[in-house]
This record gives structure tokens, C-alpha cells and sequence, in this order.
């Protein structure tokens, strides 16, 4: 496809197959949403690794894609109508994908809405908070004396966490299937432990039953264990 080809980003981020859909990306929790649902969705993608250094996000090659220098980001050949379309904001593409294929967004307009409801509770509230926790305790703000920014995203974290741990009572995924709601919130989950900002034991994590088999479920899943270390 000429428009692949001829898009700036293709003078630092060559395409292969300029035929299929380019995902710009890095294995972050807001970077494996994208390549989670790809694998679920079982889309052919050409993944390419877009770090988090300024050379990267803040290139201009990077940013004639996404002019707010965050990954992901992605170019699908075949959109609407079968003309290109460009996006960045991994809500907004986990939506496209889902209204592409058909899957992952509920079978009714009450799922839908319902999945949405979750996937902006995601992106409004457990992305940000989650993502400032893991500054102000695991990263560089950890560093700071003043324990009240520490303090604030450790408590709003376990608030969020216990909105979580009730929602799924009873039921395995949070809007009840299997969805892009889940593919939202699960890598933030994973986030807090071991291989991220090793956070379980200041957010009482065991007190949280619920989330723990359903992180579990989620990263039992095939597709997820494909796309989570992509781009590798």
C-alpha cells in the first residue's frame, strides 16, 4: 500500500508487508493492549518497536503519527470503507479493533455500553493512578521525602483495586465476557507485582482475592502469552 510507503514514519519504521496493519509500540501495559487484541482478534500486524527514549517517541517521524509522542499507535491499510486510517490512544484503537472484526465489544448494545463503561474506568482511572503509583513508589519519585504523593497513589490504588475485586465477584471477566475491557485492565493489574512496580505487599494485594485469579485467567490465555512481550 503507497500510503504506508509515503507516510513519514516509514522513513524510521519501515513497513514489510505495507498490505497489513502497523503497530508502533513498546511492551508497556498500555502497549500490550494492542498487541493482546491483535492476537485475540487474530489480525495480521507488523509489529515495530517505537522505545521509550525521546529519540523514539519524540521523532518526527513518531510524532507525524501520534503528535502526543505516546505509544501505541497504529496504521490499518484496510480501513473503513477500505481507505487508510491512522490512530493513536489505545482506548480509541482497542474500540476500532473490536467494531473491525465484530468481537470483543458484546453481542448486544447493553454489553457494549457495559464494556465501554469498563474500558473508560481503564483509561480515566486505573491507567493514571496505577501509572503515578508506580512513579511515586517504585521510580523516581520514590526519592521524594514528602510521603503524601506516595501515599495518595497508594490508597487510590487500592481503592480502584477493591472497585475491581467487587465487580468480578462472581463472574470471570468485568463486564461479564471476555473483552477489550479486560485487555484494558489486566496489564495494568499485572503492573503492580514482581516484573513492574513489586507493589503487592504496600496495596495488600492478598486482600484482593478476586483480582488475583482473575490476573490468573488472563494471562492464562494463549493470545495473551503471544502479544504481552510484543514488540520484543
Amino acid at each position: 500500500m503507497s500510503f504506508i510507503k509515503n507516510h513519514p514514519i516509514s522513513g524510521r519504521w519501515p513497513a514489510q508487508n505495507p498490505e497489513i496493519l502497523q503497530l508502533y509500540s513498546y511492551p508497556t501495559p498500555n502497549g500490550v493492549k494492542i498487541s493482546i487484541a491483535l492476537e485475540e482478534l487474530h489480525l495480521p500486524y507488523e509489529a515495530h518497536r517505537v522505545t521509550l527514549s525521546d529519540a523514539d517517541v519524540k521523532s518526527p517521524e513518531f510524532l507525524s503519527l501520534n503528535p502526543n509522542n505516546k505509544i501505541p499507535a497504529i496504521i490499518d491499510p484496510n480501513g473503513p470503507d477500505g481507505t487508510p486510517v491512522t490512530l493513536f490512544e489505545s482506548g480509541a484503537i482497542l474500540v476500532y479493533l473490536a467494531e473491525k472484526t465484530g468481537k470483543l465489544m458484546g453481542t448486544t448494545a447493553h454489553g457494549k455500553y457495559q464494556i465501554l463503561q469498563w474500558l473508560m474506568f481503564q483509561m480515566g482511572g486505573v491507567g493514571p493512578m496505577f501509572g503515578q503509583l508506580g512513579f511515586f513508589y517504585a521510580y523516581a519519585g520514590s526519592k521524594i521525602e514528602d510521603p503524601r504523593p506516595r501515599d495518595r497513589y497508594i490508597n487510590e490504588a487500592k481503592r480502584l483495586l477493591n472497585v475491581l475485586n467487587t465487580q468480578l465477584d462472581g463472574q470471570d471477566w468485568i463486564a461479564g465476557e471476555f473483552s477489550i475491557a479486560d485487555i484494558a485492565i489486566a496489564p495494568w493489574v499485572g503492573a503492580l507485582g514482581p516484573s513492574g512496580y513489586n507493589a503487592h505487599d504496600v496495596l495488600e494485594w492478598d486482600t484482593f482475592p478476586n483480582v488475583q485469579a482473575y490476573l490468573d485467567r488472563f494471562v492464562a490465555r494463549p493470545a495473551v502469552q503471544r502479544g504481552i512481550s510484543i514488540p520484543s
